[in-house]
């Protein structure tokens, strides 16, 4: 099991919880069992470009993306990106 924790942002959307404890064995089969799934990919699967998904510290795009395995891991947190000019 994987603790994920979502920014504020995401957690409005999911009825105030910040975290979701979930099994699966890759980064996205997790991911897209959140109740705010839809939020976090567009319409053509990839992941928001707004966002960026980090496995127990990790950049997942270093390892594999959303293909990322859980196998050990303990903690998947998304932040979401700040821009602005």
């Amino acid at each position: 099991m994987v603790r994920i924790a979502v920014p504020s942002m995401l957690a409005a959307q999911a009825e105030g919880r910040r975290g979701f404890d979930v099994e699966a064995e890759t980064v996205g089969e997790a991911l897209r069992a959140l109740p705010v799934a839809d939020l976090l990919f567009n319409e053509r699967g990839a992941l928001n470009r707004h966002l960026n998904v980090y496995v127990d510290g990790t950049d997942v795009r270093e390892h594999g993306g959303l293909e990322c395995p859980l196998a050990s891991a303990h903690e998947i947190r998304i932040v979401a990106m700040v821009s602005g000019g």
